[in-house]
């Protein structure tokens, strides 16, 4: 049973109104209004919403006028995208019962720490624990748990950002799954609603999945963290993932893109000049644009090959690449060339504990001060010496001809990492530092799939489109990755 007098999991009960932030957060671009506002004429007015108890987040047991408001308040929200999800909110008691069992479920992970080797039961593991009004069902909890500490990501600041008693924040989506999008408060954690297939999936591959991470830990792939089904009744269940998000921080993130490869489907409109909200653009908004990474590219561009055919022996397709750049400051510069970033970065990237199934190794965590020496004495001078001469560039590779002599995965996983808690989704170019990522890896190329193929085949013909083979699909994002990048 949840401890519900916890201070993490202060929720509120009672209608408030809402003042509106100046301070808008962004996730994607799209603009975090709270659920208590209202457009009018462009110009946010807060109100007071005359509903106090809000439904629980599935739809067939509200009334008519409640569906029909709430289909009002949605088209207005396609407009925004990001908002608060407060007590007014349809999905309200939905995100608070999450909070609370999530809550529990990191407990038992804390009071019950996982060993760095994983047993065969580990990946079948099935934990459901009892709330009032609903049940919270964990999957393979000791794999996630042990992933989430190779990652760097502690319980405790996990179970504050999942269950802190701020709202979560959702976006309008316009998948095709129909799926939800939610996001923690902080903007670092996405949970998604998933149908049963594809949690089947993921749990069948899940040793697949861990055993590339565990070869490849700077895998471009998404991190995923948790899988869950919250159940209220026999009708009413949910299964949802928590992911770490792609693009964080974001706070000065200037565009952002969903690619595929493709052509069909594949522009969006930029926003009004003037207009506060940023969209995400897609791959025709990115022609005429780089990737400018100057070494590092080839190092992108081998991940994005050992990522994608990864994802095409599950025989997956449809993923897509997300990307985002900002301007990289002086400040950030400069300490990217530093010894002491060095040595940081180093002790991250090059430490061999790097399993993220059997071992911990520090791929995100802080380096101890008392560390820095006996770092600095095994990293090979000439390397140090070639980092500070200035170019951007070397201080992201090995010195010398040492990479011609190290297996392929090895040379993958000497990449310097950033001083940043999202550091294996971030590469700096000489002016601009990138967010990628490969996201939505739940899609099988089956019968459904195949028919969908012909069908688009007729419907464009001599266009490109997402649903293609996972042999295509995956070599035709790999080849827009070589064409769009220096």
């Amino acid at each position: 049973m949840a401890n519900k007098n916890s201070s993490i999991l202060n929720l509120p009960h009672r209608a408030e109104v809402v003042d509106l932030n100046p301070a808008l957060a962004f996730l994607c671009g799209l603009q975090v209004f709270p659920v208590s506002t209202w457009v009018s004429s462009g110009n946010p007015k807060t109100f007071m919403m005359q509903r106090s108890v809000a439904p629980r987040g599935f739809g067939k047991h509200c009334g008519t006028l409640k569906r029909r408001r709430w289909g009002g308040l949605k088209r207005q929200w396609e407009l925004l995208g990001l908002f608060e999800i407060d007590q007014h909110h349809e999905f309200y008691s939905l995100t608070c019962m999450m909070k609370e069992g999530l809550f529990s479920s990191i407990l038992t992970t804390i009071d019950h720490a996982s060993t760095n080797q994983l047993l065969e039961d580990d990946f079948r593991a099935e934990d459901t624990q009892i709330h009032k009004g609903f049940k919270l069902e964990t999957f393979a909890g000791p794999v996630f748990a042990n992933l989430r500490r190779s990652l760097g990501v502690t319980e405790q600041e996990y179970q504050q950002s999942l269950c802190s008693d701020k709202c979560y924040l959702q976006f309008i989506s316009n998948s095709k799954s129909k799926a939800d999008f939610f996001l923690t408060n902080d903007k670092r954690f996405f949970l998604k609603t998933q149908n049963e297939r594809e949690i089947r999936f993921l749990l069948d591959n899940l040793k697949n999945y861990m055993a590339h991470l565990q070869k490849y830990p700077h895998s471009l792939l998404v991190k995923l963290l948790g899988v869950h089904r919250i159940k209220i009744s026999y009708w009413q269940k949910k299964y949802f993932i928590v992911m770490h998000s792609v693009f964080y921080p974001d706070e000065r993130i200037n565009a952002r893109y969903d690619i595929k490869g493709c052509e069909v489907s594949r522009w969006t409109d930029p926003s009004p000049d003037g207009c506060q909200i940023i969209v995400v653009f897609k791959d025709l908004n990115f022609e005429g644009q780089y990737i400018t990474l100057d070494e590092q590219r080839s190092w992108l561009l081998r991940q994005m090959e050992i990522d994608t055919d990864f994802l095409q022996s599950l025989n997956v397709l449809d993923y897509s690449l997300l990307l985002a750049h900002q301007p990289l400051q002086q400040d950030e510069r400069h300490r990217a060339l530093s010894f002491a970033s060095l040595i940081m970065r180093t002790k991250r990237s090059v430490n061999p504990s790097t399993s993220p199934i059997y071992s911990i190794p520090s791929v995100t965590g802080a380096v101890p001060e008392d560390d820095a020496t006996f770092i600095s004495s095994q990293i090979d001078s000439d390397y140090l010496k070639q980092a500070g001469d200035g170019k951007s560039g070397e201080t992201h590779h090995i010195a010398g001809n040492e990479t011609e002599e190290l297996p392929d995965f090895e040379v993958q996983n000497r990449r310097l990492l950033l001083n940043l808690k999202n550091a294996l989704h971030v590469i700096d170019g000489p002016d601009q530092r990138y967010f990628i990522g490969i996201v939505d890896i739940f899609t099988v190329y089956s019968l459904k799939k195949r028919m969908e193929y012909w069908w688009k085949r007729l419907r464009h013909p001599g266009r490109t489109f997402s649903t293609v083979s996972p042999q295509m699909y995956c070599t035709r994002l790999c080849q827009w990755v070589l064409e769009h990048s220096k």
